[in-house]
This record gives structure tokens, sequence and C-alpha cells, in this order.
């Protein structure tokens, strides 16, 4: 009987036409103040980034060669199957959290707690992921400017001579979150501003590198036959998914169950057409075996003599990368936040400011536990921890879209997923191929951090959450 109970337990679900009421706690609400471009704006700034400058030329070089751009057309396509799961819960369920959120109203409170608690590890790591990949740009400027800075301050231990400290990564994590804490309206302008400069420094490198495209450059188109492009699309996935981090701020949108769905389809429109532009520029201008893998873009300008334009888009690149860090440590500190509000974590967490409205509790927690990750950990294995959390929170969603159409087909649905089941399918099975594609150490990793989340969860959440007690 009490197995009986304990199962009866951890599959309750919040209620979603009254999803509301599930809400406790005074100084627990957040500010509704975000339109549908200031939505779409911190969507694009998830999104493109390192896609473009980074695995553009990565994946052109040794994967891929010019099919590159079928690469990003395939990630592009399957992120759309989940993009479109996304957005009908957006406008359905348009609360704090995203996958969170919908995961528990659908398919139970355990699965709601497993993909919150692992994107609380994946999103807080990509932080400092991204955070690592700005310093290395920065320490480049700052070398090409004269400066000689200490090695002390340059990198993780272990990643060069004298390292001790990537000090501008660590430091970098805290302004994001100082940003942050000053509520939302004052940071979606800033980010705003930061997105519309990223978009008009790939618009310039792609306006003024058409003109330096040689043909002979596409051929062959696959040096590496159809599986390279194939393989290449399982690398630039990871840079096509940023509007699951853009919907955990559903809450603090004017009209979310208009804007929300909109949003995320705006802004993965935008970044595909701006990220296919951009590799047949790329790939245009050099042959594929001549592209650098880290600066692909600076390299290509420089070959053809625009050495000036070069050094704008090494500044682009930064600024491009910021406003991922943005995006991605909004949405681990929203994920948070609600897990505490649920109770499922304690609800001290969920306190927001009085007169910001914005958990700047979990906002500075998480600005040091990333600053910590990116000042000590090398690249590599910071990047390993950013994987399979986010492919198991596609996988939930585009399940959950599916049990729910059939489980309440008549809920007012503000946007309907087409095609279902077919497209939410595609999602399921285009994620669970990635996830092959993981290393053990990824899954050793991530077994570790779901043995500490069973111990907390029946330890704590169990009997805590808002649920339980009513």
């Amino acid at each position: 009987m009490a197995g009986f109970r304990m199962g009866e337990g951890i599959l309750r679900r919040k209620p979603i036409e009254h999803i509301e009421e599930t809400e406790v706690g005074e100084g627990t609400r957040l500010e509704r103040s975000l339109g549908l471009w200031q939505l779409t704006a911190i969507g694009v700034g998830g999104i493109i980034g390192a896609g473009i400058f980074t695995l553009a030329g990565t994946v052109a070089n040794g994967t891929a060669g010019p099919a590159v751009l079928v690469s990003f057309l395939i990630a592009g396509v399957a992120s759309a199957a989940a993009a479109l799961s996304y957005a009908e819960f957006a406008g359905l369920i348009p609360k704090a959290g995203s996958a969170y959120t919908y995961g528990y109203a659908v398919l139970g409170e355990l699965a709601g707690w497993f993909i919150g608690w692992d994107l609380l590890l994946e999103y807080t790591a990509i932080v400092a992921v991204v955070a690592i990949g700005i310093s290395g740009y920065f320490s480049f400027l700052v070398g090409e400017m004269g400066a000689d800075l200490p090695n002390w301050m340059l990198g993780a231990p272990g990643t060069g001579e004298g390292h001790r400290i990537d000090l501008f990564a660590a430091v970098l994590c805290l302004l994001i979150a100082y940003l942050l804490t000053l509520g939302i309206k004052n940071a979606a302008r800033f980010e705003m501003v930061v997105v519309v400069l990223k978009v008009l420094v790939v618009l310039l490198v792609i306006a003024v590198g058409v003109f330096h495209i040689d043909t002979a450059n596409y051929n062959p188109f696959f040096p590496y036959g159809v599986g390279g492009a194939f393989t290449g699309a399982a690398t630039v996935f990871f840079a096509v998914f940023g509007y699951d981090a853009m919907s955990t701020a559903a809450e603090e949108s004017k009209d979310a169950q208009r804007h929300m769905p909109k949003a995320i389809i705006y802004s993965l429109v935008i970044s595909m057409v701006l990220y296919v532009a951009a590799c047949l520029v790329l790939t245009g201008m050099q042959n594929y075996r001549d592209i650098d893998k880290e600066s692909g873009f600076s390299t290509a300008f420089e070959s053809v003599g625009l050495d000036g334009l070069a050094n704008v888009i090494a500044v682009g690149a930064i600024i491009g990368i910021l406003t991922v860090m943005f995006t991605f440590m909004l949405g681990v500190t929203r994920v948070w936040f609600s897990m505490s509000r649920d109770g499922l974590l304690p609800q001290w967490f969920a306190k927001t400011h009085p007169t910001r409205h914005v958990p700047t509790r979990v906002t500075w927690i998480v600005g040091v536990a990333s600053a910590l990750i990116a000042g000590f950990l090398p690249i590599g294995e910071a990047a390993e921890l950013t994987n399979i959390g986010i492919l198991l929170a596609f996988v939930v969603v585009c399940a959950a879209v599916i049990v729910l159409r059939y489980r309440q087909p008549d809920l007012p649905r503000t946007f309907r997923t087409p095609w279902m089941p077919v497209v939410p399918a595609v999602g399921i099975v285009f994620s669970i191929w990635l996830i092959t594609f993981l290393q053990w150490q990824t899954w050793a990793r991530f077994a570790v951090w779901f043995a500490v989340g069973l111990v907390i969860y029946f330890g704590y959440s169990y009997r805590r959450s808002v649920l339980a007690r009513r």
C-alpha cells in the first residue's frame, strides 16, 4: 500500500486549468514587462553566438566541408520540431520554468523534477563555457594591442604555464548576474541593444563577404560524403536551441499566450537565415581545408586583404557570444525559481526583490557557481557538462505535447503544433540520436548528478512540494 501511495505521489501533476492557484507565498511573483520583440531578442541572443563565430569554421574544416550549410539545415529542422512543441506549451502554460514546468504538468512530479534538476547543471555550465570562450577572444585582442597580462589570470589550472584562474571569465559571470539583478526591464533593454549590434555585425560579414566568393570553393560540396553533413549536424545542433532558455521567461511576458509561441518561432527562423547565409559566405571565401577552426570568419577576411574588418568581426564575436551568457543565466535562474516556488527546493530561493521583482538570491548563487566553473575548469571539462540534460528536456517536451494533445484535446491552445504526432516524434528521434554521440564521461557525470537528485527528491522534495502539502 505504501508503495502504491509512493507511485501515485511521484506521478502527481500540476493542474493546467488551475496552474495559477498552485503558487503560494508572498514575494514569489515575477513582473510581466517583456514584449514580443524583447522576447525574440532574448531567443536570438541565445541561438546566435558560437554557432556562427566558431562552430561553422570547425565543422567546415574537419567534418562537412561546404556542406556545413546542410549540417545547419538538418540541425535546424530537428530543432524546429522541438521548437514547435515548445511553442504549443508556451502558449498553453505561460509560466516560468519551461521544460521543467511542462514536464511537471503533463508527465508528473518526478519527471518534472529531473528535467529541472538537469537544467540547473546544464544551463550553469553553458554560462561558464561561453565565458571561457569570450575570455580567449579578450586575451587575443589585449595581446594585439600590445598589453602583457600576467599568466596567472589567463586560464584555469593546467591550461597553460603559470595559469591559476581564468579571471576575466569568472568576473564576466558575476557581471551578467549583476545585470540580471537590476530587473528584467533593464536587463532586456541591454540584451536588445547587444543583439541588434550582433546581428548588424553578421549582416556586415554577409554583405561584404558575398563579393569575395569564389564558387570553385564549393566543389566538392560533400568532400566527406553525406554522412559528414549529418555528423556535422550533431555538432552544430548545440548552436540552435537557445529558444528553450528564452521560454523560461514566459511569466515575465506581457502577453505570454500570444507572444511566446511567436517569439520562439521568430528567433529560430531569424537565426537559421543568418546561419545559412553566413555559411555560404564562409565556405565561398576560402577553401574548406584552409578555414581556421577557431576564428573562421576573421581569417577568411584576412585572406582577401580585409584585415580591419577581421578585427571588427573579432569584437562582434565577443558581443555575440555575450548574449548567449545572458540568455542561459536567465534560464537557469527561472528554472530554479520555479522549482523553489513549487516546494521542490526550499522556498527561500523563490523570494523576489521587493521592487525589481526578480529572483536575486538564486541569480547571485548561479553567478558565483558559474564563475567558479569558468575560473577553475578547462573549457573541455566544462563543456562536457552541457549536453545531455538539454537533449533529455527536448525528449520530455516533445513526448509531453503528444500526451497532452490526446489526454486533453479541448484545452484552449493559442498555438497548435502542426502534423501531430509526426513533428514532435521527429524531435524525439533526433534528440535520442544525438544522445548516442555523447562520451561515456558525460554519462558518468549525468549518473552522479542523477543520483544526487534522487537523494534530494525523496529526502526533501517528495514531502515538501506544494502539491504534497495540499
